[in-house]
């Protein structure tokens, strides 16, 4: 049976997108040129969100980037027979650009290193900086956020999950997730 707990609702998912919006705007003293980059599949949603935000505040649409990191992962071979790559879109070239990976969870760090490994085979960024909706903590890479929506301490048995009404019905929220024992 499974408990869940939700820890952000739809507002405060807003505020913490808009909290980041003007985060990267101010350490990046602008946004010209910031391209977002979000990491499928929840971090592109959230970097749309943050774009729309970036809009608004500087009134200029930054680039957005879509990376599919499948087959950069280490842990391929646990994910099935037959991995489901769906593809990776830049709309201009990142040579030179400061870039913004978004992604929902930071958990091991494993994901954004393989993102670092894919960013790295389509060009050479100026920097490269890392937006994320939660930092859950029990990192196994020395790899940290520079922009965090909301740190969550949790234990290894629980999960968080986050929804995104682009992706999951029209339902937004974070849950901490913890499969109780019968």
């Amino acid at each position: 049976m499974l408990n869940e707990k939700q820890i952000l609702s739809s507002d405060d998912l807003r505020r913490a997108t808009t909290r980041i919006a003007h985060e990267i705007a101010e350490r990046n003293a602008g946004i010209g040129d910031v391209m977002l980059v979000g990491i499928r599949r929840r971090g592109v949603p959230l970097a749309e969100r943050i774009a729309a935000t970036l809009a608004d505040i500087e009134g200029v649409r930054v680039p957005i980037g879509v990376l599919d990191i499948t087959l950069y992962r280490d842990d391929l071979e646990m994910r099935g027979p037959v991995p489901i790559v769906r593809p990776t879109t830049m709309p201009v070239d990142i040579t030179g650009r400061t870039l913004i990976l978004v992604d929902d969870v930071l958990f091991t760090g494993r994901t954004v290193r393989a993102a670092l490994d894919a960013l790295a085979d389509l060009g050479r960024p100026a920097r490269i900086q890392l937006a994320v909706l939660v930092d859950r903590g029990h990192r196994e890479l020395p790899i940290r956020a520079d922009f965090v929506g909301k740190n969550v301490p949790t234990s290894r048995e629980e999960r968080i999950e986050t929804r995104l009404h682009e992706i999951d019905d029209g339902v937004d929220g974070v849950f901490i997730v913890r499969e109780d024992q019968a």
